[in-house]
């Protein structure tokens, strides 16, 4: 599974690593886009395509220091380290 996990990162021309940790995978990638929001968006489906059940809990952060933390399609932490 990590090696479809990584085909699917791979078609969003990001630079990235996937590994296991339990049950789980961890996937740390670099991405540009328009807002964290649409990157995780783009993300999720991604990876709703190798797996319809997939849930995702990410962390994005800007050029700038923020951070936004997101549960699926939800933002749920802003924080600004300015």
């Amino acid at each position: 599974m990590p090696e479809t996990i990584r085909h699917a990162i791979d078609q969003l021309a990001a630079k990235g690593s996937v590994k296991k940790e339990g049950d789980e995978f961890v996937v740390e990638a670099e991405m540009e886009g328009a807002s964290a929001k649409e990157l995780n968006r783009t993300l999720l489906s991604a990876l709703r395509k190798v797996e319809k059940r997939t849930t995702l809990r990410a962390e994005w952060t800007s050029e700038d220091g923020t951070s936004e933390r997101f549960f699926d399609y939800v933002l749920k932490k802003t924080i600004s380290y300015i």
